[in-house]
Parts: C-alpha cells; structure tokens; sequence
C-alpha cells in the first residue's frame, strides 16, 4: 500500500466494444465454479465458498499487456502514471544493486522487508534509476497501479476484467483444479510458471529459468490459449476487494461489491512461494490500494465479444 486508502464509491462499470481483438482469445462464458473450499488456501482472502457463476461470452487479452504496448499508450497520450506523480515506487531488494540496497535498507516495508521504497522506480525504470525496459519490451508491464490500468483500458478501447471473468479465463475450461492445468504445481517436475524457487526471500535458484519477470509469452497457454495467468505478475481486476463477498455475490457476470478501499488481484507472481504466498492458484485472491504499484503486479485487458 503506497498512500493512505479512502473509501469510496467505484466509478461506474461500462462495457467495452471497440477494442482490436487481434491479441485477444475468446473464452464462451457460461456457468463455471468459482473459489475454492480447499484448506490449501487463505481464509481470510475469501476464497470461499464455492458457488456457480453465469458469464457472458467475453475476450481476454493472450497476454499481460506489454512494455511494448504500455509505450504505445504513453507516446500517444502523454499519460503519467502514478509512480511517476509519487516520484518513486517499491521494488523487491534482492533486485536492487548493492549501491540501492545500502540506501534502501533504510526504507524496507515493516514486515515485509524484502520490499523497499525507491526513488525514481516507474514503469520505465522499473528497479529505479539505472534500469530499464530497453531489452523487456515482450515482458509484461510493471509498476503500474490500479488507475494507470485503467486509464490504458479504456484508450485501448477495452476495460479490466472482472474478477469472475479473471477466475473463469484463467482456469479454461477445467473444474475446480488449482492451476491452469491441473492440481500439480510440477507435474512430472515439468515447470509450467515463473514463481519463486528456492528459500524466500534470500535465494532464489530461477529454477523455472527466471530470477524475476519472465516475457508475456514464456510457458505454455491455458486450453483458452491464454499464457501466464498464474505466476509471474499479479494482475489487477476490476473489483473492490471484499473477502465476504462470495457469500452475496450474484449469479450472473458478478462485478464486485460498490465500494471498498482496496482493488482485487489475482495470478500471483514471480515473487510467490509456498512458504508465505500460496496465492499462484486459478482460485487465489489477492488486494491493494488503486494508486500502489510494483514490480511485480501488471494487468491485461478484456472486452465484449
């Protein structure tokens, strides 16, 4: 969390129809289950109960939207995000230079001190000053919050999936499993996503291939042709984040509660581990503030079909 969060109603949900489709992949909608009662999971994130959702036909971005794209954007309107208003922004420690980690050892987030504030961290910059995007521009991007996805969204002609839509797209087609594709996270020891391996957070052995964020299109996609839905970086969606909400949810194209303080994301990322976030799941929940940002949560982007 970047600033302190205020209440407050969500701006009105609208529908999206002008999106290009050409990256998007159809997923046909219909009744899935959502959650999960496993003991696997976080009671206090709300993951369930389990309980049947009704969705419109919808299309999904394949991908995380791009640094690439992310550029596009910004060349063409000229859009500051909100690390860039902030002036800085968080970034994992083991990630920083040891001339940044003398400096932001001072600046770790209070009990979860592998997160550090640093000046100058944006999109571009994602580590900070010193880093760049100029060999990332296939890696989804980062350091963008809540607003700064939406404000892409609605340029690109598209909006930010809801997070029924998120949970029914990331599981394509198959019930009730964990993973995109199934129940083991490796199967036949086979990685199929970029989460942490080793002993979080101090050594990480990329295992998978990869010590931080992978390109949009590494691994294999889902059945609906969709790549990294769980793993490498959180993705935000539309809702407010309310971890009681499934027990009122509607049963129809759901889009979350009126109000809250925090937005919901889901996938997990790069930085997940079993020892304290087991939330790289198809059915796992996750929050923060609209303005906070990091490197390790981006979005990608639906619309009608």
């Amino acid at each position: 969390m970047r600033a302190p969060a205020t209440a407050g109603a969500a701006p009105p949900f609208s529908r999206a129809t002008t999106g290009a489709v050409a990256r998007m992949r159809a997923v046909p909608g219909g009744e899935f289950l959502m959650g999960t009662d496993g003991d696997y999971g976080f009671a206090a994130d709300g993951e369930g109960p389990v309980h049947p959702v009704k969705l419109a036909p919808f299309l999904i971005d394949a991908t995380g939207v791009t640094n690439e794209q992310f550029n596009a954007f910004v060349n063409a309107t000229g859009y500051k995000t909100e690390s860039e208003k902030f002036g800085w922004s968080f970034v994992f420690f083991g990630h920083l230079s040891a001339s940044q980690q003398a400096t932001a050892v001072r600046l770790r987030v209070l009990g979860s001190e592998w997160w550090c504030r640093v000046d100058g961290a944006t999109w571009r910059h994602p580590e900070g000053p010193g880093s760049t995007i100029k060999q990332r521009w296939a890696h989804p991007v980062v350091q963008v919050a809540w607003t700064d996805a939406c404000a892409y969204a609605a340029w690109a002609g598209k909006r930010l999936p809801t997070e029924a839509e998120w949970e029914c797209a990331a599981r394509g087609g198959l019930v009730q499993r964990r993973f995109p594709w199934g129940d083991e996270l490796e199967p036949g020891g086979k990685h199929l996503m970029n989460v942490w391996q080793g002993t979080f957070p101090t050594h990480n052995t990329a295992a998978d291939g990869f010590d931080g964020p992978a390109p949009a299109k590494s691994f294999k996609p889902n059945a609906y042709g969709l790549y990294q839905m769980t793993g490498n970086v959180w993705e935000w969606c539309w809702d407010w984040f309310d971890p009681g909400f499934y027990r009122v949810s509607p049963p129809a194209d759901p889009t979350g509660p009126a109000t809250g303080e925090r937005r919901v994301m889901r996938g997990g990322s790069y930085l997940c581990h079993a020892s304290y976030c087991n939330r790289y799941r198809t059915d796992a929940r996750s929050s923060n503030t609209p303005d906070s940002a990091a490197t390790n949560i981006g979005f990608r982007c639906v619309r009608e079909a």
